[in-house]
């Protein structure tokens, strides 16, 4: 009795998701698995046929959490209240090469 015992939460991703990535996996071990729509080329990788399986998960309505945002749109989306406003009005001003 001395491990304590962890609260179960459940599935974290629900069943039709299993089953729209293994699905995605199988194409992408036939060579079929598009990458996206159009002339795009073929998804390679594990991780491509993972996340494509996923998205099409989420795209039907199944149990799948959020996508987690990276940490660089985090850093970058934040501007001090001067560099905005530079940033509209155009940048910096060039110097006059006028003779």
């Amino acid at each position: 009795m001395a491990a304590a015992k962890r609260k179960s939460t459940g599935r974290r991703y629900g069943k039709a998701a299993g089953k729209s990535v293994k699905r995605a996996m199988h194409k992408r071990k036939a060579g079929t698995l598009k990458s996206g729509k159009g002339r795009h080329p073929k998804a390679k990788s594990r991780e491509q046929a993972i996340a494509i399986g996923l998205n099409e998960a989420r795209e039907k309505g199944a149990k799948v959490p959020r996508k987690r945002s990276s940490a660089r749109k985090k850093s970058g989306a934040k501007r001090s209240g001067a560099k905005r406003a530079a940033a509209k009005k155009g940048g910096r001003k060039r110097a006059s090469t006028k003779k």
